[in-house]
């Protein structure tokens, strides 16, 4: 069986793309994958990729690369449209509603074509006249499966499929440093300056701890500033971005999100996955999804603003060790459910149902 997935950018540092990259890998054990980049930005992938997935883009957008078409959306457009009405394939998951749309125009009829969705369709009018010429739409949580089923009442089935974590073995967290980690895009969705804020309160306790922030983007100046008005140089660290996240998260204690967002909630499933507890606001879905207070991780009221309920929820974790080792242990045990072999199996099963 060909399986072809297609991303908007499979260079980019984005959760959709690692989540992505990890399923290609998976399924490229027992079938023949490609993943299919809009554009290429880069010489490589940021994220790794197995060594049985093959790669090709529709725009090589890389510097010194000569174009038949003139830039911009139209070549663009065009290119993906010749791209689909050509392409040989048994199976074609797309990433984006925007690429799902144009699968379900322009992909040959025979082609099984599946959307895979993580967020919200910004204009939802495309999305109801086209999807319904898809086999199915598949979310990475229950609550977005039931959103979906709403938006496209009658239409194609939408199923609930785990996000796939990086084939293991993961490194382990010994949960003996004293270090608070947080990754992913330094965006003011991500709200890290509230969490910067609350170091702030930790600090004047505890201040042998220290944050790690793993990323970078337009927010980083500002962030950095911020460190400096509070006086936190010695305790608040921007450690630049990484391919092994999961590696730097086994360094810390404690993984924290700030985030208000509806991330696809992959940091907080890779610090699971490397036996970290996690504290998130209780209002972001990704983290809501994953994260069960008491058992995995804490999930912390969003006061909007205010960065004393996750001062004080960070801080309860700081000074109980054996509470965070009975959260490491839960960690664990729910990053199995998102194991990449597990995951894979359930999309086989799905794509047998669906042929």
């Amino acid at each position: 069986m060909k399986v072809s997935l297609v991303l908007t950018s499979a260079y980019g540092m984005r959760g959709d793309v690692r989540a992505t990259l990890n399923l290609a890998t998976a399924l490229a054990e027992r079938h023949d994958v490609e993943v299919i980049s809009v554009r290429r930005q880069k010489e490589k992938p940021f994220f790794p990729v197995g060594p049985g997935v093959s790669m090709r883009s529709v725009i090589d957008a890389r510097p010194g690369v000569r174009h038949l078409l003139p830039r911009g959306q139209v070549r663009t457009e065009v290119a993906l449209w010749r791209m689909l009405r050509n392409l040989r394939t048994d199976i074609l998951i797309t990433t984006r509603p925007g690429l799902s749309v144009q699968a379900a125009k322009h992909a040959p009829r025979e082609i099984l074509k599946i959307a895979r969705e993580w967020g919200r369709p910004a204009v939802p009018g495309p999305v109801q006249r086209f999807y319904p010429r898809l086999n199915a739409v598949v979310t990475a949580t229950d609550s977005a499966q039931e959103e979906w089923a709403k938006l496209l009442s009658g239409g194609p089935p939408v199923h609930a499929l785990l996000d796939a974590l990086p084939a293991g073995p993961w490194p382990r967290s010994r949960m003996d440093n004293r270090i608070v980690a947080a990754g992913g895009r330094l965006v003011a969705v991500k709200a890290y300056d509230r969490l910067i804020r609350a170091f702030a309160i930790i600090v004047d306790k505890r201040p042998d701890w220290a944050l790690r922030l793993y990323g970078g983007g337009p927010e980083e100046r500002r962030l950095r500033v911020l460190v400096s008005e509070l006086g936190l140089h010695n305790h608040v660290y921007f450690m630049g971005t990484t391919p092994d996240l999961a590696g730097e998260f086994a360094k810390a204690s404690i993984v924290a999100s700030a985030s208000r967002g509806d991330d696809l909630g992959m940091t907080v499933l890779e610090a699971m996955g490397c036996g970290v507890p996690v504290v998130a606001l209780e209002g972001a879905r990704g983290a809501k999804e994953f994260v069960a207070t008491g058992y995995n991780g804490v999930l912390v009221p969003d006061v909007e603003a205010d960065p004393q309920p996750f001062a004080v929820a960070l801080l309860a974790l700081i000074d109980d060790e054996r509470r965070r080792r009975s959260l490491a242990a839960g960690a664990l045990d729910t990053a199995v459910r998102h194991a990449a072999d597990e995951v894979a199996d359930q999309w086989e099963k799905l794509i047998a149902g669906l042929r």
